[in-house]
């Protein structure tokens, strides 16, 4: 069955491209004359991360900005983060102390900064009626705090200084420190 859809989709493609008949052996490999169009095809890496996505076609270095995260304590650590990269992945691969205990998906405010300048602030999209229910939990919460799942690197955050608040309120587990990811 895999073979004759596999059959059907390499005719589809030899008619809307014109590259000549391909066939599959028995061991999956590709034949015919068509198959020379599949070797010029540029092999990509797959990948779900942000970081990766916001690469464009041709650059070889990924474009950053500048953010400082400043702990309880006051001690302020720079890192550079990749544009499309959320501010609590950043965290977590810079070994910064911020939480997120949910992963990301906005079931919880563990991850909860405070962006320290208010140009800032509103240079960030408004949040979301499901971030603002999970700021509602957060502890310590300011006029400008959000979520570190949902503060998004853009060139525009060039700069941006985010602040840990001393505490954070989980609820699945309480005194439990997950390791980063």
């Amino acid at each position: 069955m895999f073979r004759s859809k596999l059959s059907q989709f390499s005719s589809l493609i030899r008619q809307r491209l014109s590259i000549g008949p391909v066939t599959i052996s028995k061991r999956g490999y590709l034949q015919g004359p068509g198959k020379a169009y599949f070797k010029t095809l540029k092999p990509r890496p797959l990948s779900t991360s942000a970081a990766d996505t916001a690469q464009g076609e041709g650059d070889t270095q990924v474009k950053k900005i500048s953010v400082t995260f400043i702990d309880k304590d006051g001690e302020e650590t720079k890192i550079m983060v990749p544009i499309g990269m959320s501010m609590l992945e950043a965290a977590h691969e810079n070994n910064i102390e911020l939480e997120g205990a949910c992963e990301g998906s906005l079931a919880c405010s563990t991850c909860h900064v405070i962006v320290m300048d208010t140009h800032m602030y509103n240079k960030l999209e408004d949040p979301t009626d499901e971030e603002n229910d999970m700021l509602d939990l957060a502890f310590g919460l300011t006029e400008t705090s959000r979520l570190g799942c949902q503060v998004i690197a853009r060139p525009e955050l060039d700069g941006i200084r985010l602040a840990l608040p001393a505490a954070t309120r989980n609820f699945a587990v309480d005194g439990h420190v997950p390791k980063p990811h």
